[in-house]
């Protein structure tokens, strides 16, 4: 019953985030289903003693993510968040949990391996002098930068040159958690050196205009990527069972 997952102490010092998180894991995790009605906000503010506004402030949120609906004068009902969700949920859900993070992260690296080496081939096929002197900077001349901020500005580059702006769109989505969680995959001086391996071989590619090595150097490095990540997660999970 939906009352029941309201009945724990919360962190005084944000109650609407707390609040906000128990009713997204509900959700989530399908303890909450589709089309459920939920208490209203005097019961679950009592519930967990707090204010009505609070409650209020953490559903509007939940609203904003189209989690739930809320009816005026009927109530607040549960929404089919596969058929409703947007990019802004994936950006709630990775913070929930560290099993939740491993598998948005994990879901993320998997779709930009199957769209990625596409775009890298259309980046070769359409590239301008100007994007590959773009590379040439970031790649040979970027001493300031990480190697985080180096791949994102390749990646970057990339997308612009492929003049797809849904794919360049998507990657300043993704690039966000890169710049928080690419330590994941860059913490390993060996993932580090297939990285600027990768830069200079896809600059290569695209100064050729060579689409089809292109896509496939973009094919095996995103493989790559995915594979190191995911194993990380694998020996993670296995050392906190």
């Amino acid at each position: 019953m939906a009352v029941s997952l309201f009945a724990r102490p919360l962190m005084r010092s944000r109650l609407s985030g707390e609040i906000e998180n128990i009713l997204l894991k509900g959700i989530i995790r399908g303890q909450l289903r589709i089309g459920e009605k939920l208490p209203a906000e005097r019961e679950i503010a009592r519930d967990l003693e707090v204010n009505r506004s609070t409650v209020r402030a953490a559903l509007s949120k939940l609203e904003s993510l189209d989690l739930v609906e809320i009816r005026q004068g009927d109530g607040i009902y549960v929404k089919d968040y596969l058929k409703s969700g947007s990019l802004e949920l994936i950006r709630a859900l990775i913070r929930l949990d560290e099993q939740q993070r491993d598998t948005i992260i994990s879901t993320l690296l998997e779709f930009r391996s199957m769209i990625s080496p596409d775009m890298a081939a259309l980046a070769a096929r359409y590239r301008t002098d100007e994007h590959l002197a773009a590379l040439e900077q970031v790649i040979w001349k970027s001493d300031g930068l990480s190697i985080v901020e180096r791949d994102i500005e390749v990646h970057h580059i990339i997308g612009l040159a492929s003049s797809n702006i849904l794919y360049l769109i998507l990657l300043n989505f993704s690039n966000k958690f890169m710049l928080e969680y690419g330590y994941l995959y860059f913490d390993e001086p060996k993932n580090v050196e297939r990285s600027q391996r990768f830069h200079e071989d896809i600059y290569r590619a695209i100064r050729d205009r060579d689409d089809r090595k292109a896509r496939k150097i973009m094919e095996d490095v995103m493989k790559y990527a995915e594979d190191a990540v995911v194993e990380k997660f694998r020996i993670g999970n296995d050392r906190r069972r």
